[in-house]
């Protein structure tokens, strides 16, 4: 990439990062400390986790296709401010119901795929598959920092605390976003039949349904880990060493999932490479069912899934703009992201549901045999639908 490539990617994924951290800050830590909120039980603490992926699920198609009529940069700052409303509605409730509904207008702000697009715009055909690349890894950061801050401003601050800290993350989003520039949109469209008909394709719906059970196990696993951890006298019951299981983890992964990543992109593996991370995230699940966890075997099983899910979550989004067209870029995005967070919604509800009714071990049962099905649409996926270069 050329020189204004790099930072425009380096701002773009410093959008997406700041705003996911903020999303999943929460993930290490919601289920332990939400007990203390009123009317709370095990089924509404899932759905506020997942409860974001709804809104995102329901409005990723229309900001991106909005994005693509009248410009990316207007409803960036709009998703923001729906963000930054959200996260201050959460730090001040006391009671589990507001803090859903905050989340759920955290959600609302569903500018993800916008943030795809824009990238896509800026960057060259050429370069694209490296600057996707590059927004997935930084993506990956911010998921595995929100691991060690999340835990230590909860403990220091509580659940309020944490979400001011989220609020103002938006903010600074929205002070990056102020500095991009504004590109003309594409060729104008009508939201119709056959635009989405472009779109809803079958080499387009199998990365699509591929990110929706990624973060299916990803919400799922987060209503049940933090529990196991105390509960297994892992880490202590407030979580402040959440950081001796996690920083490990973060270290092994990114260590792990570079070579995934480079058999990918250098050599054009992307089918084998998908194919060996879901294998992967299929034997952390079954492991985490069936294996008496202690510190060590933890360790082992959380850093095998998180190699899995980093390497996914880094080439998906290189393979959608390279497969969609330009013209409908915003659109596939919107569809890709819409999949991504309607994941998020059904992993909390699903989990939540399952550790209400049956046991936290169960959730682990259902999220084995998720994969299993994920792994056979994988599997039908063919090499040469992901060549694209549109």
């Amino acid at each position: 990439m050329n020189k204004q490539e790099r930072i425009f990617a380096f701002k773009i994924s410093s959008i997406m990062a700041s705003r996911l951290l903020g999303l999943f800050m929460i993930f290490p830590v919601f289920s332990v400390y939400a007990q203390q909120y009123s009317n709370a039980t095990p089924y509404l603490i899932g759905l506020t986790i997942g409860i974001y992926g709804l809104t995102q699920a329901l409005l990723q198609i229309p900001f991106g296709y909005l994005s693509d009529q009248h410009g990316r940069k207007p409803l960036l700052i709009i998703g923001l401010v729906l963000f930054f409303i959200g996260s201050v509605l959460a730090a001040n409730s006391n009671d589990i119901i507001y803090v859903l509904i905050g989340r759920a207008i955290q959600g609302s702000g569903a500018i993800s795929a916008v943030l795809m697009a824009f990238l896509a715009d800026f960057v060259s055909v050429q370069q694209r598959a490296k600057a996707n690349a590059f927004v997935g890894m930084q993506i990956g950061v911010a998921f595995v920092l929100s691991l060690l801050i999340g835990p230590i401003i909860a403990v220091n601050l509580g659940l309020s605390g944490l979400f001011w800290v989220i609020a103002g993350l938006s903010i600074v989003a929205m002070i990056t976003v102020a500095t991009l520039p504004h590109i003309k949109p594409q060729v104008q469209y009508s939201l119709s039949a056959a635009s989405f008909k472009q779109v809803l394709n079958a080499k387009l719906l199998k990365l699509d349904f591929s990110v929706f059970t990624l973060h299916l196990i990803l919400t799922c696993a987060f209503i049940v880990m933090p529990l196991l951890l105390v509960e297994n006298k892992i880490i202590l019951p407030d979580l402040s060493d959440n950081w001796s299981v996690y920083l490990p983890v973060i270290l092994l992964s990114f260590v792990g999932m570079l070579p995934i990543i480079i058999a990918a992109e250098k050599f054009k593996k992307h089918k084998t490479m998908i194919i060996f991370a879901i294998l992967m995230m299929l034997s952390s699940q079954f492991l985490f069912y069936k294996t008496t966890l202690n510190y060590a075997t933890f360790l082992a099983i959380m850093a095998l899934f998180f190699i899995a899910f980093n390497a996914i979550e880094a080439m998906l989004p290189s393979l959608i703009s390279r497969v969609a067209s330009a013209d409908k870029r915003g659109l596939a995005m919107g569809v890709y992201s819409t999949s991504q967070f309607l994941g998020a919604f059904v992993g909390g509800v699903a989990g939540g549901w399952i550790y209400h009714t049956f046991d936290l071990n169960s959730v682990f049962l259902f999220t084995t045999f998720t994969t299993i099905i994920w792994l056979g649409v994988a599997f039908s996926i063919k090499s040469q639908n992901l060549k694209g270069g549109k």
